[in-house]
Parts: structure tokens; C-alpha cells; sequence
């Protein structure tokens, strides 16, 4: 494929909304990520499957680095924030006034939970790769990283529905 395809296909989104591909990708992972997160809970506290869980957390977390650094080299770089992309034409903007600003202030609180969220999921993964070696088993670690992984669920939870809140302002009403 050439060039000026490849660019108009990354440009626009998926989706059916006036979006990138990128912001449709992360919002089409942050809709996925919940259920294979859940199906990990489940895995380790009902069928004590250890190295499944481990494995499962390991994938979550590279998938969702790869594409959260994708989509802000896309949305800061290639189209210079998120104001550009939902305002293509400024002759004739999607968001202005009351809207534009209530975009802003879900994206904020957004930001919240998608910032602290790779701090949490890192530090969770850490120390669980060195204090649960080899062959994962509960152990005298378990109890901190029961903490953690739940502050971890639920701050990619808040991430996910507050991103899908900002992507439903700011695309679609």
C-alpha cells in the first residue's frame, strides 16, 4: 500500500465517528481489557491456575503500554492533541463552548486513573516477578499484592469507563 493510504487509514477512525484509527484502537482495548481482566481474577482466586494469571497480567500490561504509547505518539505528535482531532475543520468545530469545555473536564478526570494506572499495573507486575519467582505460589508477598491488584482492577476500570465517557463526548454526542 502506498503512502497516502496508509496515512488517511491511521487519520481516520473505525469506528463510524469523526476519530483516528489510534483513538479507536485504544478505545476498542480499553472495552476489551475489563473481561480478560476479570477472566485473570477468576483464573487465580477460583481455579488457583498461579502462571496463567501471571502470564495473562504480563500480556495486559505490554498490550496496554504498546498501545497507550502508540496513541499518545499519534495524538501529540501526528495530530498535535486532541483538540485537532476533534476539531479538523476550524472553520467549522465539533466541540466549542459548553461542550468543548465538558470534554476538557471529562478528559481530566480521565487522566486521573489513565495516569496513575501504568505506575500501579508496574508496580504490581515488579514486585510480583520478584517476590513470586519461577513458579508462582501464594506466599508471605500475597497479601500486599492482593492490595495492589485490586487498586490495579480498579484503577483500570476508572480508566476504561471514564475513557469511554471522554470518547462519548467528545466524538459521539
Amino acid at each position: 500500500m502506498n503512502r497516502l493510504y496508509t496515512a488517511c487509514i491511521m487519520k481516520n477512525g473505525f469506528l463510524g465517528h469523526d476519530a483516528s484509527f489510534m483513538l479507536d484502537f485504544v478505545v476498542t482495548a480499553l472495552v476489551a481489557i475489563v473481561p480478560v481482566l476479570l477472566y485473570s481474577l477468576y483464573v487465580v482466586k477460583y481455579q488457583k491456575k498461579f502462571r496463567l494469571h501471571r502470564n495473562l497480567q504480563i500480556a495486559l500490561g505490554l498490550t496496554l503500554l504498546v498501545a497507550v504509547t502508540a496513541f499518545e505518539v499519534d495524538t501529540q505528535i501526528i495530530h498535535g492533541g486532541w483538540e485537532n482531532i476533534v476539531n479538523k475543520d476550524p472553520d467549522s468545530p465539533r466541540l466549542s463552548g459548553e461542550a468543548y469545555q465538558y470534554a476538557r473536564s471529562v478528559l481530566h478526570f480521565h487522566l486521573i486513573f489513565a495516569i496513575s494506572t501504568p505506575f500501579l499495573w508496574a508496580t504490581t507486575l515488579f514486585l510480583a516477578l520478584k517476590k513470586f519467582p519461577g513458579d508462582p505460589k501464594p506466599g508471605s508477598h500475597s497479601r500486599l499484592h492482593k492490595v495492589l491488584g485490586w487498586a490495579s482492577v480498579i484503577d483500570i476500570v476508572m480508566t476504561s469507563v471514564t475513557g469511554l465517557w471522554f470518547y462519548y463526548v467528545a466524538f459521539v454526542a
